[in-house]
């Protein structure tokens, strides 16, 4: 009887396997019904995407997304329950993206309660290097009650190879790093997500790198929370890593001691984007939001000015793919 059960169970498996037909899949470090990957999971999801649920563990992988509607979620109490987390540093793969212990391209890709995360950085023995934890590239892709965790260049969200827009939104996330560790080209929105800047000699929260003032891209921050380690220094809301780099904090609290400034330049003495890129704030508050000290090309919001950049007025009335739990 107990060969049975066995075969029964290796039969079943083997099923999910070859027909990669079921609306869910569960992705477990124990059980003979579950798959022990995450990505052995997405590979078996059919061409329209579906839902995978992940059992609380860590899972030492890189992951890779491209197909469209490819849910993801973590089944623990809370986000710290299951972590995906992989070491690859850009010096070692060629590249920062490829770097990513996360890299997922395809559209309506949705993310919950789980931490991604890249520790090339803890590793004493890994030269100075960029360490990407997730990569985002879709349109139309949601990150809810997630860790982001790395050093250099935590997330990349980027707007796909095709220059296609792509529309993100993230919420009631953790997101930690340093240098230039929310960077990329997206349309994203951030609301109620807590930005950390961990101990270095450098602190810059955003690189975002809009080319041209046609573009429709930028970052805007809702309602977030800035804090940083003691040991954290120089921390900049962002440096203009393209010529038209876009970025808007909202009634975010500041609790980080930002620079006077507020924002720096890309490569100070060789580049001058402040002059073209957009930085503004809004009603910030905390021991870093000091307004009036200000870098001069950076922008102070009207609330007319601020109504412009709100969630609905972003994503111009094309909200019904977001959560129910967004303030439209």
């Amino acid at each position: 009887m107990r060969d049975f059960l066995i075969s029964t169970a290796i039969l079943t498996k083997c099923f999910l396997l070859s027909e990669a037909n079921a609306e869910e899949l569960l992705v477990s470090q124990s059980g003979d019904m579950a798959y022990r990957s995450v990505q052995e999971a997405i590979d078996a999801l059919p061409a329209r995407g579906g839902d995978i649920l992940i059992a609380p563990g860590i899972y030492r992988e890189k992951v890779k997304v491209v197909r469209p509607g490819v849910h993801i979620k973590g089944t623990g109490k809370k986000p710290e329950d299951t972590v995906v987390v992989y070491g690859d540093g850009a010096i070692k793969v060629g590249g920062t993206v490829h770097s990513a212990t996360m890299d997922a391209s395809g559209d309506d890709f949705r993310l919950d309660n789980l931490t991604i995360q890249n520790d090339y950085s803890l590793n004493p023995a890994n030269p100075p290097s960029q360490g990407v934890a997730l990569a985002i590239t879709g349109d139309k892709d949601v990150v809810t009650r997630v860790r982001l965790l790395g050093a250099q260049d935590t997330l990349f969200a980027n707007k796909r190879p095709n220059a296609r827009t792509a529309r993100q939104y993230f919420s009631d996330c953790y997101i930690e790093g340093h240098v230039d560790y929310i960077f990329g080209n997206a349309k994203a929105y951030f609301q109620r997500c807590e930005l950390h800047g961990i101990a270095n000699q450098a602190v810059v929260y955003t690189a975002q790198s809009k080319d041209s003032p046609d573009e429709d891209s930028a970052y805007v921050f809702d309602h977030c929370t800035l804090t940083a380690d003691r040991a954290a220094r120089a921390i900049a809301l962002g440096r203009p890593w393209r010529r038209y780099a876009t970025v808007i904090f909202l009634s975010t609290e500041m609790n980080a001691p930002v620079i006077a400034d507020g924002w720096s330049e890309w490569d100070l003495g060789k580049t001058n984007r402040l002059k073209t890129a957009y930085y503004a704030e809004y009603q910030s508050t905390g021991i870093g939001a000091n307004l009036r000290g200000r870098e001069p090309y950076s922008h102070r919001l009207t609330d007319s000015e601020a109504k412009q950049w709100s969630l609905k007025a972003f994503f111009a009335d094309d909200t019904n793919w977001l959560p129910s739990s967004s303030s439209r």
